[in-house]
């Protein structure tokens, strides 16, 4: 047995078939003529550029327009001329075949890519590196390996895979994926996941330990695999792959069902995006709402910011799309652990606890803040926008906003612009001084949303990416849940709405706990939706005080998730 990291849920019962490119031997070699030269790399990016806008294509008619977008984003840096510009300049000024400048260039910009905190950042330079290698393989007339043309109950076995490779899977061919490399939220991943392929990744020296047609079991929820099991486990595995697959087909009866408890409360059921394109998972999932829009993916993956009106487009589609259903958008949350380099943001010693979020919108109100307001606002014409303000830790941050807002009213009904004029004006409560403030706030704030990731973080002082301290990051701690029923208690006394749009919000340890607390709203990914509303409709929140009660007397986190795991069973 191997364990490594779940990457996609599910149980993968098949064959191995060891995937491995061909490795290219790339050399520094002098070309006599440069214009000639070029022309050749102008043609290995044009083939490039055509092949992945038909992965591109395949992608969203075979799974849906927001995996092709990584495939389109691959195209985007084909298409930037500061890249191929650099590499043209290389070729001709240091007079070097197209495949030496080209692993010069994408390797420097890769590099910079992973050296950047933020996890997008960092899975553009897998795509970089992908890119690179494409190129090249054109130039030197290497064939990849046709991943589409595995047969029937194949597991994929590699050391990574590529978001290039990952696309041309067929899921009628592949049931499973193992690698050695990868992480839970590389671009491989999140084609595994919507494909609906179990995957596990970073196995550790798996390919020293597996052969071509060995028998591969994986658990993609448990990040377990086997090879060559015994007859029993293989048994063990089918009947829960039967069962599996079986209660996957039941959630869908959840949909179109009203999100209420066994004892009448109704609870507001939506759903986290990052992206216009993510609302096809929304209606498909049948999300009530969006309870957050995080807009930095629009300012990312670009080299200059977005204009007014390209972010009222975006605003305005989802909110369309969204029908009158609620959409709360967050405004512009960088810094920490999100950096976007043509914002010229310095290097902050602790950037968690720097200047992002609130504090960066409010000192440049003009080029960022205002523009991306005014957007909001015209768009909040369309739908049921709501405005969400993050890591705000004092009144004077949410008044300042709120007076930006108000000012930007005045400007648009003297330019006779249409907005709501009722808009809801709300915050995140992820910081300690909003819990401990969360009384005064709730006197002034239209709702309150509980970001756990960065409450919990906060709360204990635990860095949440650093596995040393790991053991301390949990919103079942008891100060965090002390926390978290302080706020919506608060919410509750001053007649406000209170979400969750942390991860918490769909773990099924934490549900029973938030609806006793509470909490009106629960927002989370669109595939947590449906197994969510399940287990909401299942449970009486009279029934739920006992439970809460008893987990709110554990003064360890042990104590409560020993329990909280034997009441759900």
């Amino acid at each position: 047995m191997f364990k490594g990291t779940n990457a996609s849920s599910g149980i993968g019962i098949g064959k191995a078939v060891i995937v491995e490119e061909a490795e290219l031997v790339i050399k520094r070699e002098a070309v006599a003529d440069k214009t000639a030269e070029v022309e050749r790399f102008k043609g290995a990016l044009d083939k490039t550029m055509k092949d992945t806008e038909r992965m591109a294509a395949d992608l969203a008619t075979r799974v849906g327009e927001k995996e092709a977008e990584i495939m389109q984003g691959h195209l985007m840096l084909l298409m930037d001329p500061m890249l191929t510009g650099e590499i043209e300049n290389t070729i001709t000024g240091e007079g070097i075949c197209s495949e030496y400048a080209i692993e010069q260039v994408c390797t420097t910009y890769a590099d910079m890519f992973a050296s950047m905190d933020d996890e997008l950042m960092q899975q553009r330079a897998t795509d970089m590196r992908d890119i690179k290698t494409r190129m090249q393989r054109v130039l030197l007339g290497v064939e990849s390996v046709d991943i589409s043309a595995l047969p029937e109950g194949s597991i994929l076995v590699a050391k990574d895979l590529t978001p290039s490779m990952t696309a041309g899977i067929n899921p009628k061919h592949v049931t499973g994926i193992v690698t050695e490399l990868g992480g839970k939220t590389s671009h491989s991943a999140i084609l595994a996941r919507a494909l609906e392929i179990p995957a596990v990744v970073a196995v550790t020296d798996f390919l020293k330990n597996v052969a071509n047609g060995d028998t591969v079991v994986l658990d993609g929820s448990e990040g377990v695999v086997y090879v060559n099991p015994t007859a029993e486990v293989e048994q063990e595995y089918s009947a829960k792959r039967e069962k599996f697959l079986k209660e996957k087909k039941e959630l869908e009866q959840y949909i179109g069902k009203p999100t209420v408890t066994k004892d009448g409360v109704t609870i507001e059921l939506v759903a986290n995006i990052g992206k216009p394109q993510d609302v096809e998972k929304v209606l498909q999932y049948d999300a009530e709402g969006i309870g957050l829009f995080r807009t930095e993916f629009l300012f990312m993956d670009r080299t200059a910011m977005p204009t007014e009106e390209e972010q009222f487009e975006a605003y305005k589609t989802v909110a369309e799309k969204m029908e009158g259903k609620p959409v709360i958008i967050r405004t512009l949350d960088i810094g920490g652990d999100k950096e976007i380099p043509y914002m010229g943001l310095e290097k902050d010693e602790n950037p968690f606890l720097g200047y992002r979020a609130i504090r960066f919108c409010l000192d440049r109100k003009d080029d960022v803040y205002r523009p991306q307001l005014r957007a909001l606002l015209r768009a909040s014409a369309y739908g049921n926008i709501r405005i969400m303000i993050p890591m705000v830790t004092c009144l004077d941050e949410y008044r300042e906003a709120k007076a930006l807002i108000e000012e930007i009213k005045k400007e648009l009904d003297g330019e006779g612009i249409a907005y709501k004029k009722d808009i809801q004006v709300g915050i995140m409560v992820e910081t300690a001084a909003a819990s401990l403030m969360a009384d005064a706030f709730a006197k002034e704030v239209d709702f309150f949303s509980i970001g756990t990731n960065d409450l919990t973080q906060y709360t204990m002082s635990v860095d949440r990416g650093n596995d040393k301290v790991s053991y301390l990051y949990s919103p079942l701690n008891p100060a965090v849940l002390r926390s978290i029923k302080r706020v919506i208690t608060c919410a509750r006394e001053a007649g406000i709405m209170v979400g969750m749009c942390g991860e918490a919000a769909s773990d099924p340890m934490m549900i029973p706990l938030l609806l006793a607390f509470g909490l009106n709203e629960f927002s989370m990914s669109a595939s947590a939706i449906l197994y969510s509303r399940k287990l909401i409709t299942n449970y009486s929140i009279e029934e739920l005080q006992a439970v809460a009660d008893k987990a709110m007397s554990f003064v360890t986190v042990k104590e409560v998730e020993d329990y909280m795991r034997a009441f759900i069973g």
